[in-house]
């Protein structure tokens, strides 16, 4: 009796084992893994960043000098964040704002949080939740490019994005 309780108990634990679904726990997993395609093949890591393309399809976008105004190459590679972010709700991210080596420390930390917050701005415009969405200002801290001429100024004055969650 003992043996036949055992086995149709054991029987029964295969049978559920066996059935189990090999799909993601939910939609976002799924998303925020690319199964949908939207990651193209690119590598989505906590913590990873768009300026080492580690960010998924998120890109880093840039700023004409001491400006924060979004320009039209801008707002078209935001246009795209935002679609990735829309398709990949279990992603948070952090904005950080960044600006060349030209002007003081405090005004390129204003500056690159002006250019932050027109990033989140525009996202949350184009429907992803400002929960979502935090900002951080490095000024001239953390350079892209290392020079002293336009074009390493213009890699370094930048918005990118950081995986917070995922």
């Amino acid at each position: 009796m003992f043996a036949r309780a055992f086995f149709s108990t054991l029987f029964v634990a295969i049978l559920a084992v066996g059935c189990a679904s090999n799909k993601p726990k939910n939609d976002a997993d799924a998303l925020a893994n690319g199964a949908d395609g939207t990651n193209n093949g690119l590598a989505l890591e906590l913590n990873g960043d768009s300026d080492s393309n580690t960010a998924g399809g998120l890109q880093t976008v840039y700023f004409a000098f001491d400006s924060s105004t979004l320009g039209e190459s801008t707002k078209s590679a935001l246009a795209a964040n935002a679609e990735f972010l829309t398709a990949n709700a279990a992603v948070d991210v952090q904005v950080e704002g960044h600006a060349d080596e030209r002007g003081g420390r405090q005004y390129n930390l204003a500056l690159g949080e002006r250019r932050a917050k027109a990033v989140r701005d525009y996202l949350v415009a184009n429907g992803v939740a400002s929960k979502r969405i935090s900002i951080i200002s490095y000024g001239k801290e953390k350079p892209m490019a290392e020079g002293h001429d336009e074009s390493a100024w213009s890699k370094n004055r930048r918005a990118n994005f950081v995986i917070t969650a995922k």
